[in-house]
Formats: C-alpha cells, structure tokens, sequence
C-alpha cells in the first residue's frame, strides 16, 4: 500500500519562501547588481508573495495595500520612489560632499540623493540592514506593478482616463482644495482602495511643503513601473564594490569600540565595575535623575506620571534639565562619528552628587567600588554581534592588553509578542535563531517575579530571533508559538548579543566568565492579531510603563550588587 504523500503545510512553505529569499539577496549581493524586473527580481517578488508577511497586508492581493507602505516609506529615503537607480554602498565619504543626508524617519541610515534618477543609501549596519531595504524596496515593485497593471490598458501604451487626470493635477502649478479631493477620487480607481482609505493615506504622508506627498508616490511608483512596459527603461539596484568587500569586516563596530574604550581609560574607567546596558537614550538618564531633578515641577506626583509627561514633545525644557544635571554628575555622551550609528552614555556612580540620584549605593562602598553605567543604543540585527563583540575585547596600547571589568550586560528592547498585546512583558530564558539549530540558553538574572503585580501581562519562555521583522506571516509564528519550542515572541538582536557574550567570557575569556546578563523586552505588536501588527503604528505612551519598568529594575540590581 502508497502511503498518501503529505502536501505541504503553509508554515513550511513559509520557511521555504524566506531561505529562497535570503538565498537570492546574497546571491546578488555578490553579483553586484540586479533588476527589479528581471528574473532574479521576480525571484525575490515570488517568494515575498508566497510568504505574504503581516506588516504587507494584503501585498499578494490586486488592490494597494495602504499601511504596509506607510510602513516602508518611513524606513526608506524620501524620494526612493522617483529614482530608478538605486545604489547601495558603505561609508565611502558622500557626508563631505555638497549632498545633504537624507534620514528615513524610522531607520538610522544615511541616503544621498545623487540626481533626478539615483539614490545612494549607505549601509553600516552589517547584513540585516541590506536585508531589511531589499525587502522593503520588492515590497515598493510589487506595489508599483500593481498601479501599472491598472493603468495600462489593453494595447499596452495608452493609459486609463484616472491616471492623466492625477497626472494633470500634479503637473498643475495652484492647486485647490476641490482639484485635490477630484484627484484622491481618481487615485482611490488607480489603487482599488476607497476615497476614505486615500484621504487618510493623504494627512498621513502631508508636509508642509508638500501636502500632495502621498499622491505623488503613487504618481512616481506607478511612471516607473510604466516606462518600464513601455520604453524598456528599467529600474537597477546596484550594490557598490566597496560595501561588497567591507561586509562582515565589523569597520564602523571597531571604529565606535575603539573610541569608547579610550575615554573609558582617559577617565580612569577601565578597572572599575561596568554594567552594559542596550537600551534608547533617555530611559536610564531619566529614572537615575527625573525624579528628584523635577521635584519642584512635579511636587506630589509618581515617577511614572513624571515618565509620561517627559516623553510628550512639548516638554523639551524638562528633558534638557534632567540632561543639564546628569553632566554636572558624572554622566558623558559620546556622539557616534563611526558611522555605526550607536550613540553611547556613560554614568560615573562615584560622581552623583548628593541627593541627586533615586538610587542608593550599598553603605561603606568605595568610589572605585562604584558601579560606572555604560548605555548604548540599539543596534540593527546582526549589527549586535559587531558592536559587542568588538566593545568586550581587551583594549591595546602600547603593546599591553587592557580588560573591562564587565560585571553585567542588559538588553532592553521592543519585541513581537506571540500571546498578550503592546505593552505587556517578555522575558527570556533562551534564544533561537531562525532557521537554524542554533540556540541559546543562559540564566537571566531577571524574571518574571519581578514584574508581577503591575497590571501588565508577563511571558517567560523562549525568544526567537528573526531575519527580519518584515518577513514575518502567522503561520511560521503559530508554529514556534504552539510547538514544544515554547517561542512567547520574535526580536532581531539577541542570538547576536548571546553569541558575543558567550564568546567573550567562555571562550576568548576577555570579561569574567559568570558576567550575569538582563534581557526583558515589551510589546510593541503582536503580529498573530490583524490589526496589531507594526504597520498599524507606533506604541506611543503604551510604551512608557513597560519600559521604564525594566529600565528601574536592571538599575536596582546594578545598585544592589
């Protein structure tokens, strides 16, 4: 008797889709060049649409998906969609240049704007950074094809009335509230979406200067996509020879390590207790500070009242007050010139002054007893790995090697949640990476004890480090979730931060081998609920509680060791 042959499941075909697709970037990544149109960018357009990620919504589906590219455009340069060019590089001097940097409002990364046809984006962050743009850029062709497909009628030349009446308004030089509401009506026909989702897409993308944003990007993804049927223009991504041999060579994380380590040994920090903290910069600065630095302001109120208010914009006075008192006291800022794009704070314990600390050293400690607070910002993805593996190895001079004298290390960060909403707690007890057997469990010097009782939802279990969080669909996640893996939620750094460490203190024993480590992260989506995913915005004062949540209780254990 034939055994049935097993048809594979949507989680499998999922996993296939994303090793196609991480398979194909590095095939061009070597090659140096590919194009969208062409059959290794349908290679990568194919396996995106057969993994259907969350964050893209409905991406496989002939109508525009609207949130999904809200999402992209903040994580690209403004104006990608005009250039038909598009070059990836390495730091290769364009900031001395006359060209301005162009900085995506939700990523680090320095884009210059060569001409009307060619972006340049500059990549410092390893790999993941290469990953996360060409996923976003296939996201922007698939889009773009969808709007071509519309327009273009049968003969393969003309146009639909639709698109010369947006044409005609863009190319107009006043426009009119009423011209612009005619021209929305046109572009929801083009995009299959309805007026409403378009006006919202509208106030969503205005500038001041350009209040017609979001009509011109459909106008512009739409022109390419067309010359391309029409003239045979086609549009390239490119990948410059000196980013394709600087790759994996951790450049900028030795730049940014050197410099830390020297003004660690300037100030006479070296030998003295180091406690590594990941995490944005404001959080550690505000719970060492705000509290007694704002007691005039904020007489009766609790600290989380004090957070909240710190963290809306209007209140910039107060933020540079806690700043302006966190200098006199011991506390430095070194701006990142590596081009790593991490900046770093550091805290001398031994200088707070008296009463302007909310937390307390253990009595009869000594100032070289005292703990110095080392806060760096987040890394990208495999960045984690460059930067503290190259921040743990011994500093050199003069022929001698110098140890840090590393008593911790904590990773603070958002994460995908598996089970609960924004906001609420994860923390692990090991990490896996996907795609691989590889995994790594450590012991987490916090738990989830140490969060009970304040109203937030608290999950301890494994975390799964991704690829990237645009590659994400509910099916690859049910599976880790309801497998014996027991994966409670995704990030993208903390195999990379684990490997570091671990190689660092059992292997190249440059730091003590039992340096205890931190990880809690809070939820800033849960990508198995619709609606819930990154593309459906920002955490906003959600975000507040749970952060400095973990942030008071990572201090209170540095104080207290």
């Amino acid at each position: 008797m034939v055994s049935e042959v097993k048809q594979p499941t949507r989680a499998q075909e999922s996993t296939n889709a994303i090793e196609r697709l991480y398979i194909t970037m590095r095939h061009l990544l070597n090659r140096g060049f590919y194009k969208p149109s062409g059959v290794s960018g349908n290679a990568l357009r194919d396996a995106l649409l057969v993994l259907r990620p969350e964050i893209y919504g409905s991406v496989a589906e002939q109508r525009a998906e609207l949130n999904g590219l809200i999402y992209v455009l903040e994580r690209l340069p403004e104006g990608i969609e005009q250039c038909r060019f598009i070059n990836l590089t390495s730091d290769e001097g364009f900031s001395k240049s006359h060209l301005k940097p162009i900085i995506p409002p939700k990523r680090r990364r320095n884009c210059y704007r060569i001409d009307d046809e060619q972006m340049n984006i500059e990549i410092t962050r390893g790999r993941s950074d290469i990953y996360d743009i060409l996923t976003h850029l296939t996201f922007l062709f698939i889009e773009s094809g969808k709007i071509s497909n519309r327009v273009l009628v049968e003969d393969g030349n003309a146009t639909i009335r639709d698109w010369e009446k947006l044409t005609q308004f863009l190319n107009q030089k006043k426009k009119n509230g009423a011209e612009r509401e005619v021209a929305m009506i046109h572009t929801a026909n083009i995009l299959g979406r309805t007026f409403d989702e378009v006006v919202e897409m509208q106030q969503k993308l205005e500038k001041s200067d350009n209040p017609d944003r979001f009509l011109s990007v459909v106008h512009w993804l739409g022109k390419l996509a067309i010359e391309e049927e029409t003239t045979g223009n086609k549009r390239t991504i490119t990948f410059s020879p000196l980013l394709r041999e600087r790759l994996g060579h951790h450049i900028h994380g030795e730049r940014w390590a050197y410099k830390i380590k020297k003004t660690l040994a300037e100030k006479k920090l070296l030998n003295r207790p180091i406690h590594i903290i990941s995490a944005n910069m404001h959080s550690v600065m505000n719970s060492l500070f705000a509290k007694k630095a704002l007691a005039k302001e904020f007489p009766n109120s609790k600290s989380l009242e004090i957070f909240e208010a710190l963290s809306s914009p209007k209140n910039e006075v107060l933020r540079n007050k806690i700043e302006s008192i966190g200098k006199k006291n011991g506390m430095l800022f070194i701006d990142d010139m590596s081009g790593a794009n991490i900046d770093v704070q550091i805290f001398d314990s031994a200088k707070f002054g008296e009463d302007t600390c909310c937390y307390e050293h253990p009595e009869g400690i000594s100032d070289e007893e005292k703990p110095v607070i080392f806060v760096m910002d987040y890394a990208f993805g495999e960045q984690a790995y460059e930067t503290i593996d190259e921040l743990l190895k011994p500093m050199e001079e003069n022929g001698q090697k110098k140890f840090l004298n590393v008593h911790s290390i904590s990773i603070m960060g958002k994460a995908g949640i598996l089970e609960g909403g924004k906001g609420d707690l994860m923390i692990p007890s090991a990490h896996i990476f996907e795609g691989t057997a590889d995994n790594y469990p450590f012991h987490n010097e916090l738990s989830a004890k140490d969060f009970e009782s304040n109203g937030l939802k608290v999950m301890e279990g494994t975390m799964v480090t991704v690829l990237g969080t645009s590659l994400q669909n509910k099916d690859i996640l049910r599976f880790f979730h309801q497998s014996t893996w027991n994966v409670i939620g995704l990030e993208m750094e903390g195999v990379h931060y684990q490997k570091a460490i671990q190689s660092a203190s059992k292997i190249r024993k440059s730091i003590k081998k039992d340096v205890k480590v931190r990880y809690a992260y809070y939820a800033s989506d849960n990508p198995l609920e619709t609606g819930s995913t990154l593309a459906s915005g920002g955490l906003g004062t959600t975000g507040v509680k749970p952060t400095y949540l973990i942030t008071d209780r990572i201090l209170k254990q540095i104080f207290e060791s």
